[in-house]
């Protein structure tokens, strides 16, 4: 027995618009966080990787705490966790910035890979159209804090109070979800694996955890989620720096990453309704993949230039990759349990690859002092992005 789904969806959403605004809160504010602490590009990089990082690691673990404590008691930990990873970041220290983003990571990750799995299991006629709603509002709480961040820093007098205010909208999100932790607490641990082994036993062939694992169809998901998350995770550590290296001004350059991640909804709205509309969704990974490509390309030639342009193209085929991406894990997975599986695996593999996008990215970019060669290694990423996809969007389940 659930809450009103009213206070569901509330639950959901607010949670939603949690799983990016940590991340894009940082990335306006990187040059202020360097000079503060004497970062170099390949350490102010680290600001961003640490938690994506992270994003991998506890996606390790996510599958685990939610068959054994339940989703929503691990989903409002995580938003408790990620509030207090937040006010971490800012204390007076460099040290504290990383360990911050490690609690701010990991708790991400546990929403991340306890999300998909809660909407099969809660909405299964649904499930495109939830993850569209979720994926949307996600990426709603990037654009609003991308935007915010260099405002609120003039406005409340530093780049510290600027990212410490974001806690208050995990604590909000933690206090919606209240509700859901209460009804749960009704089942017990012993109901909860009973669930789990009843799901896997309805997977043919399913013997395990390790079941996903040994899928070629999970692994293609599984990479195509790891390459879109590490396109996406450059921009967002280093598009503001990219413009401001040719000659932007920052508070411009923090509009223009916001129009991108704005931009970005639109996608995210539609391409999983699409998805779930079609029997395979090869044409929206050629769809999706070429924007991106096409995106990138577009800052190599003319950054500031066509600084709209590029980003309106990026955001609507990475609002559209991230969004097509969940939707995979959910239609590739016969029930809640299936998702859930492969939603950790996807995570855990997927984001372990991302976090080295931004490392990788600052660190050619300090090597050659030009962005040039980062943005021509990503197109090499979109080029694999296509080729891995075309196989995780044939109709079959794993």
């Amino acid at each position: 027995m659930l809450a009103h789904p009213a206070l569901l969806m509330v639950g959901i959403v607010l949670a939603s618009l949690n799983m990016r605004a940590a991340l894009a809160s940082v990335s306006p504010l990187v040059s202020e966080l360097a000079e503060t602490y004497g970062l170099s590009s390949a350490a102010s990089s680290l600001v961003t990787s640490v938690p994506v990082l992270f994003l991998g690691l506890g996606a390790l673990v996510a599958p685990w705490l939610g068959r054994r404590l339940g989703a929503e008691r691990v989903l409002f930990a995580a938003l408790l966790l990620l509030g207090a990873g937040i006010l971490v970041r800012v204390l007076p220290s460099a040290a504290a910035l990383y360990v911050g983003g490690v609690l701010v990571g990991t708790a991400i990750a546990l929403l991340n890979v306890l999300m998909p799995s809660l909407i099969k299991r809660d909405f299964p006629d649904r499930a495109a159209s939830m993850t569209s709603v979720y994926t949307g509002a996600m990426i709603v709480g990037a654009t609003v804090v991308a935007a915010a961040s260099v405002p609120l820093e003039r406005a409340l007098g530093g780049w510290q109070a600027s990212l410490g205010a974001w806690s208050l909208l995990a604590a909000v999100a933690a206090l919606a979800w209240l509700p859901q932790v209460i009804v749960a607490r009704g089942r017990t641990a012993s109901e909860a694996r009973g669930a789990a082994a009843a799901g896997s036993a309805a997977v043919p062939g399913a013997g395990g955890a390790r079941s996903v694992w040994r899928s070629a169809l999970a692994w293609q998901v599984t990479l195509f989620m790891g390459l879109q998350s590490l396109w996406s995770y450059v921009l967002i550590a280093w598009m503001p720096t990219i413009f401001t290296d040719h000659g932007m001004s920052r508070s411009t350059a923090g509009v223009v990453f916001a129009f991108n991640n704005l931009i970005q909804v639109a996608g995210a709205f539609a391409v999983p309704l699409l998805a779930g509309r079609m029997r395979g969704q090869r044409p929206l990974i050629v769809l999706v993949t070429t924007m991106v490509a096409a995106g990138y390309a577009g800052l190599m030639v003319a950054p500031v230039q066509g600084a709209w342009l590029w980003s309106a193209v990026l955001g609507l085929g990475q609002g559209g990759a991230v969004g097509l991406a969940l939707t995979l894990i959910v239609l590739r997975s016969g029930d809640a349990v299936t998702a859930a599986r492969l939603s950790g695996m996807a995570q855990t593999v997927g984001y372990l690859l991302a976090a080295a996008g931004p490392l990788a990215a600052g660190a050619l970019h300090q090597t050659t002092g030009s962005w040039t060669l980062p943005i021509a290694a990503v197109l090499g990423v979109c080029a694999t992005a296509l080729a891995v996809g075309l196989l995780a969007a044939r109709n079959r389940t794993v």
